[in-house]
């Protein structure tokens, strides 16, 4: 009687999960496909998703072909994974260009379970995209079909698991393929480490509804047992009883130890023991940093933290040459973080591929993050997000550089004691720096008002890739909160410190959803649609960039109220210039004088070499806006040059474009070390010297 209860309630329950997960399924599947209908209405889709890849961050263990430009420099951890067997298992998707892949096609999406499936499933994939309606509606007609034959398949089902529990002893441990299978998992370990396997929400939901059932079902057989032999019932809550005080014991901190029922193969008893299982992070979220990313490549990383003037607690991430005596800067832009410069894997990313050249790389991040990094420890939200680009530009880089001048003189003396008697400079270094968008226009405020007071910059070239600044040819959604915003910001500036996602539990819901964006192409193609409109109509992947493990549970960049209040500044006034506080008396105490310092007018002070580089496709920053900059450099006199590349506003950093990297390494190997740069002087200086006696 009770294996015959046991059996009718096994068979429902696993009747409610094939009901239930094919209902949620089915649901999935309905907004996905009105979301295809809606992405079908809404006008000029084809320029928003032209060109999107389906990016995502996945380091690999064996990288694309390596560029022409980096056969001749790369590193060993490079040459090693290009040494790898194409046909090897352990090897991830590959990370190649769009000018490389001329057929267009789409990597394979991250619902793939591991890497040896993603390359078998992605004609499937390519291919049920465009059937899926047809088999959307067939699977709504022929449900019925599926849950009636569905239920005595799994009855029998369940009848072969408990035969084959009763297997004999060692059976497992004498199969030749128990050596390969250990190999597998072990595999199958890494790669799950270095992909992100995140539950996005529909998983999550089905995950639930399972362990809801589960419950439920365990309640009523437990009844049922008690009804039928109440005598072992009593003997399991006695037992249950005097074991509980070790278990408590095994719980610590978030790591936590469930019990689950499960059977144990290799028994002569072949009933359902208790398997113990450590769930280190249930949430299931992707919290990875640039660090983990670094380190998982095989690179080294080291975490400088820097202390602003004003308090702020920076965190510098570096890739350390510590003998180097040439380093570059990266810069980020805004809601944005290191993680930028890594996020596309050994190839091609532009951290790596300067390390891989030989310079000490140097990853700054600005303030602005949800978790209010300050030497105050306690300091209010209102306080803390009280800064506009004005103090990125004069406080955040000015201490970033600082530190690692005092990191790189310090290293440099110590590996290289005669520096000093080969230069009279305190700089034993070249720096170079690269920035992107927001990064840029700070960039450039530390360049010139350290100038205009007479400071040492540091740095050697200068590469911005669409630099921020000038604003006033803009699409017509940036204009519209133009004009929104201004007149109001008085009111809002008292309510909203910053923009920013201020719960672990939306931060986790947008960390999950990203997944279901990857997961189901129509719902991220209509998220993707609606956001480029948000932003001018940019065909940046902006989805992709959302599901970069920098915006997770724990922690994500924000935009202060101020520093969107001095983009729009610019955007009205038509010019580059710093932070009007909004009153004559207010701008003397700062600047000197009633108007805010216009930077435009003092590019002629910049004196080294600047290199600027637009988007065809970028309507974040118009190419027109980037040619402003390099109008009001050339009539200064800057040495300065200027390049268009078919890009938008994201791809400078979360793209792998060859042709980029290979036009920013070539700007960068313009300057030479410091001690060999000297030396050609001096051999210039001889030779002018020979020139003048003939």
């Amino acid at each position: 009687m009770q294996r015959f209860v046991d059996t009718v309630l096994a068979v429902i329950k696993e009747s409610v999960k094939t009901v239930t997960y094919e209902s949620l399924n089915n649901i999935a599947r309905l907004i996905n496909g009105v979301s295809a209908i809606l992405l079908t209405i809404l006008p000029a889709k084809a320029n928003v998703l032209e060109g999107l890849q389906g990016w995502e961050l996945r380091p690999t263990f064996r990288g694309p072909r390596l560029p022409r430009w980096m056969e001749n420099g790369v590193s060993s951890f490079n040459k090693f994974i290009h040494e790898l067997p194409m046909d090897s298992d352990t090897s991830s998707v590959d990370y190649s260009s769009a000018e490389e892949d001329g057929d267009g096609m789409y990597p394979p999406t991250p619902s793939s379970q591991c890497s040896r499936m993603s390359r078998s499933s992605t004609f499937s994939k390519n291919y049920g995209h465009s059937t899926g309606w047809t088999i959307f509606f067939f699977s709504w007609i022929l449900f019925p079909l599926r849950f009636l034959l569905g239920v005595p398949i799994r009855f029998c089902r369940l009848f072969y698991i408990r035969r084959s529990t009763a297997s004999p002893r060692g059976s497992h441990q004498n199969s030749p393929l128990h050596g390969i299978k250990k190999i597998h998992s072990l595999r199958d370990h890494v790669i799950h480490r270095t992909t992100d396997r995140r539950r996005g929400v529909i998983e999550d939901l089905n995950l639930a509804i399972e362990v809801f059932i589960e419950v439920i079902f365990d309640f009523f057989h437990k009844a049922a047992h008690f009804l039928l032999s109440p005598s072992e019932v009593i003997k399991a809550i006695w037992r249950w009883f005097l074991s509980w005080t070790s278990r408590n014991k095994d719980i610590r901190g978030g790591v936590s130890d469930t019990s689950i029922p499960a059977a144990t193969l290799g028994e002569d008893d072949p009933a359902p023991t208790e398997m113990k299982t450590t769930l280190h992070n249930s949430l299931n979220t992707d919290a990875r940093t640039c660090q983990d990313v670094i380190t998982e490549l095989g690179y080294p990383y080291e975490a400088i933290h820097v202390i602003t003037s004003d308090g702020y607690v920076l965190l510098l991430e570096r890739i350390p040459r510590r003998d180097s005596r040439k380093a570059v800067y990266l810069q980020h832009g805004i809601l944005d973080s290191s993680m930028g410069w890594v996020s596309n894997g050994v190839v091609g990313s532009p951290a790596f591929a300067a390390y891989d050249q030989g310079y000490d790389v140097f990853l700054g991040n600005f303030r602005g993050l949800v978790s209010r990094e300050h030497i105050e420890k306690k300091i209010s939200s209102q306080k803390y997000w009280r800064y506009s680009i004005n103090e990125h530009g004069t406080e955040d880089i000015p201490a970033m550089i600082e530190k690692i001048h005092q990191v790189k003189s310090a290293e440099l003396k110590i590996s290289q004691p005669d520096l000093e008697e080969d230069t009279n400079d305190d700089q034993h270094y070249k720096l170079c720096a690269i920035s992107h968008s927001l990064g840029g226009a700070a960039m450039l405020m530390y360049l010139i008002t350290s100038r205009i007071e007479e400071k040492s910059h540091r740095l050697s070239r200068l590469i911005l890739l669409s630099p921020a600044g000038f604003h006033h040819d803009s699409s017509l959604v940036f204009t519209a909160f133009e004009y929104m915003f201004l007149p109001l910001a008085p009111i809002l500036a008292c309510f909203v410190p910053a923009f920013y996602i201020p719960t672990r539990f939306f931060r986790m819901l947008l960390n999950k959803l990203a997944r279901d964006f990857h997961n189901y192409p129509a719902v991220g193609g209509l998220v993707q649609t609606l956001m480029s409109y948000v932003v001018g109509g940019d065909s940046s992947n902006w989805v992709g960039v959302i599901g970069l493990p920098h915006y997770n549970m724990n922690d994500m960049p924000g935009v202060s109220f101020y520093v969107a209040h001095h983009l729009a500044q610019m955007k009205r006034s038509k010019k580059f210039r710093m932070y009007d506080y909004g009153s004559a008396s207010a701008n003397m105490d700062v600047y000197g004088s009633p108007e805010p310092l216009d930077l435009g007018e003092y590019y002629g002070l910049i004196d080294i070499p600047v290199d600027l580089v637009a988007g065809k496709k970028d309507n974040v920053i118009r190419p027109s806006m980037v040619r402003k900059h390099y109008k009001l450099m050339k009539e200064g006199g800057v040495e300065v040059s200027y390049t268009e590349f078919e890009y938008a506003h994201l791809d400078f950093t979360f793209s792998h474009h060859e042709e980029l990297l290979a036009y920013v390494m070539s700007r960068l190997l313009l300057v030479e070390p410091a001690q060999k740069q000297l030396r050609n002087e001096k051999s210039l200086r001889l030779k002018r010297k020979g020139q003048t006696r003939f």
